[in-house]
């Protein structure tokens, strides 16, 4: 089984890339979600191989809470995980999968590393740009996409969930060549 699980606050699900890649992946698979322990969470099918959806309900910095109780539930492996989280450090649609690194000052991947006592872990970074002043990072990574933006992302949804079903069938190293910087 694979996990995967993207960064946000519950507050602000509506606005952040993350838990958008999720939805758009639910429309796809026709899955839907259910409130459970630490999460709402869904499971689907791809060729077979069992898929496991969460969307943490605890904050940010503690979003190695809810992965760790699901992967122990599980029984997942670090390398059957994805962690998605937007990137402020690439242009907005940018994608970018790691098998490891640091947290670079994010406080959920921060929390994961802690827990899983490893940076060795699969996430997919979203890149959503850097377009803000100085002190304005939160009103600009919760606020609304701009014209251009908003227009692109029904095309990189659609790819970010074919990344996904890339790391389902085809494993991370060949998912990594196809998708990295597109």
């Amino acid at each position: 089984m694979l996990i995967f699980i993207p960064l946000n606050n519950p507050l602000f699900y509506f606005f952040i890339n993350t838990s958008k890649v999720l939805d758009a992946l639910s429309q796809k698979e026709e899955f839907t979600f259910e409130t459970a322990r630490l999460g709402d969470i869904a499971t689907f099918k791809v060729k077979g191989r069992s898929v496991l959806c969460l969307k943490p309900s605890t904050y940010m910095n503690l979003s190695g809470k809810a992965l760790k109780y699901w992967m122990d539930k599980e029984k997942i492996s670090k390398e059957n995980i994805l962690v998605i989280t937007d990137d402020i450090n690439l242009s907005f649609g940018t994608f970018r999968l790691k098998t490891k690194g640091s947290d670079g000052g994010h406080n959920g991947l921060k929390d994961i590393q802690q827990v899983l006592q490893s940076n060795q872990y699969n996430r997919f970074r979203f890149g959503v740009g850097a377009d803000f002043g100085k002190g304005r990072q939160v009103d600009y990574v919760l606020g609304e996409w701009n014209a251009e933006e908003k227009d692109q992302m029904p095309e990189r949804l659609e790819r970010a969930t074919a990344l996904i079903r890339s790391f389902v069938l085809a494993g991370v190293k060949n998912t990594m060549n196809e998708f990295n910087n597109t």
